[in-house]
């Protein structure tokens, strides 16, 4: 069954300040707690509302446990999307309600989680809406093993689920970088310690340095964008990251996630350098090298400028004398097959075949020779054809028969369309003359009934009365017939 103190409160009830206990009576004495009126229907009985008497014993408990340390296991842990934490604190055949609100669990630096033994500290309230009383915690640290211990560990483990650590996404170091990059604070002895071993062992090493703070709050998120920054920087091929020594609190900016994240995320590759060599943090797993202090950092990152020519010195021995040893091995076996029974006279047979050779070279040049003038002379003889053909002239008569042809297509489809157009107003003279509206124009006119259906010819076809439609040259009538004369 759900109960329903899991449902996420709304905000934080209201609680008195604190006050001091001078005495353990006056610890376990129950405070006097006004009581408001109430009314009674029975003269002598005081009757509370379910609300009144749980403010009453809220009061009570809030007064009496102010600040508590309880010990248990956690279950049903929830972070709801207010930010609260929700859990219960289970012990031996009892178990308590408890809620962390957000301001307290921004502060702790591991995750609380089902199953974990925890020392919490804390006051006693209740819970009016539900009746029930749970604690209300301020700090929770993990029984026998340090906050921050613990956090280290669940980070470490959760990074290393992720791949973070695995050694296969480790880069090489560059074995002369042109641009190294240093994250780190100007006021510490880190940047210091880089700067010199730098100016030692290559004093032509171009250094871009990015400023941050490396510890306090907020350091962490400084460091993350300006790794972000000096990757972004053109020609960077690796990066210092890290910081001189001091306290565990000192260096655990680099045990945050967000600088683990940003250190994996850098495009090129990077090199930890976080206090002494005792001290690990989570950046020295998460970088591709380890070093123990800033100054061994630089160390690695470039070599001697002496020692690097005295290792190309020494390579070039060992070529010469690679070389050398070979020669010598080659030459040997040479002379150990020229000894043998079946290389005797060897040279001799080597130079008749170059003589046989010379000869095969000569007859073949000949031979190409011989064919390349044929084929000259077969060339020459289609380039005099070609001549005589004479293309130009042949192309200069088809185009004065093709003009020829053009002019007397031109003239004959003029004939034809004057023609054409003779012929044309000849019968539209024709039709013209043929035309009733010709002979409208010469003072006749045309008679319709009066749906214009049927053209009048006798007056016998109409009666007095009826509506007639004349139409003339220019214009038309509607008239009535009043008489009318049979012909």
């Amino acid at each position: 069954m759900t109960s329903l103190f899991d449902l996420p409160f709304e905000e934080e009830p209201n609680v008195p300040e604190v006050q001091e206990v001078r005495t353990v009576q006056e610890a376990h004495r129950v405070p006097d707690v006004p009581e408001p009126p109430v009314p009674s229907n029975v003269e002598g009985r005081r009757v509370l509302t379910v609300a009144q008497l749980t403010a009453q014993l809220r009061l009570v408990l809030e007064d009496r446990f102010t600040d508590v340390w309880v010990e248990g296991e956690l279950s049903n842990c929830k972070v709801w999307n207010t930010g609260h934490m929700y859990f219960t604190m289970k012990g031996a055949g009892a178990q308590i309600r408890g809620v962390m609100f957000r301001t307290a669990l921004r502060l702790l630096r591991f995750k609380p989680q089902d199953g974990l033994r925890v020392v919490a500290r804390g006051r006693i309230s209740v819970y009016d809406p539900k009746g029930e009383y749970q604690l209300v915690c301020e700090h929770l640290e993990p029984e026998g093993l340090g906050a921050r211990q613990l956090a280290f560990d669940q980070l470490k483990a959760r990074l290393a689920a992720e791949g973070l650590f695995d050694p296969r996404r480790k880069r090489a170091l560059p074995l002369l970088p042109r641009k190294i990059g240093v994250v780190t604070s100007l006021d510490g002895a880190a940047v210091r310690d880089i700067l010199k071993v730098l100016e030692r062992r290559y004093p032509n090493a171009h250094v871009v340095i990015r400023p941050t703070r490396v510890q306090g709050d907020g350091a962490e998120l400084e460091i993350a964008r300006a790794m972000a920054a000096i990757g972004k920087v053109r020609g960077i091929d690796v990066v210092i990251v890290g910081r001189g020594g001091g306290s565990i609190e000192d260096l655990w900016t680099f045990n945050e996630e967000v600088v683990a994240r940003a250190i994996g995320g850098c495009p090129v590759p990077t090199i930890s350098a976080v206090g002494h060599e005792t001290d690990v943090t989570i950046a020295d797993f998460v970088a591709d090298v380890r070093a123990a202090t800033p100054s061994a950092a630089a160390e690695m990152v470039v070599a001697r400028k002496d020692d690097f020519y005295a290792h190309i010195d020494r390579l070039a021995q060992r070529v010469t004398a690679t070389m050398a040893g070979r020669l010598h091995r080659a030459e040997s076996r040479l002379r150990m097959l020229e000894a043998r029974p079946g290389y005797a006279g060897f040279r001799g047979r080597v130079a008749m075949r170059g003589r046989h050779v010379s000869e095969l070279t000569r007859e073949l040049g000949q031979g190409l020779r011989g064919r390349l003038v044929m084929h000259t002379r077969a060339l020459q003889r289609v380039r005099t054809s070609l001549e005589q053909f004479d293309l130009r002239r042949r192309l200069g008569r088809v185009r004065t028969r093709l003009e020829a042809a053009d002019g007397a297509l031109l003239a004959h489809t003029v004939r034809i369309r004057h023609g054409a157009d003779r012929r044309l107003r000849g019968a539209a003279a024709r039709l013209d003359a043929l035309s009733p509206l010709a002979v409208l124009g010469r003072g006749y006119a045309v008679c319709w009934n009066a749906d214009r259906t049927a053209i009048i010819r006798e007056a016998s076809t109409v009666a007095s009365g009826d509506t007639v439609h004349v139409k003339l040259a220019s214009g038309e009538l509607d008239c009535v017939v009043r008489e009318k004369t049979d012909g």
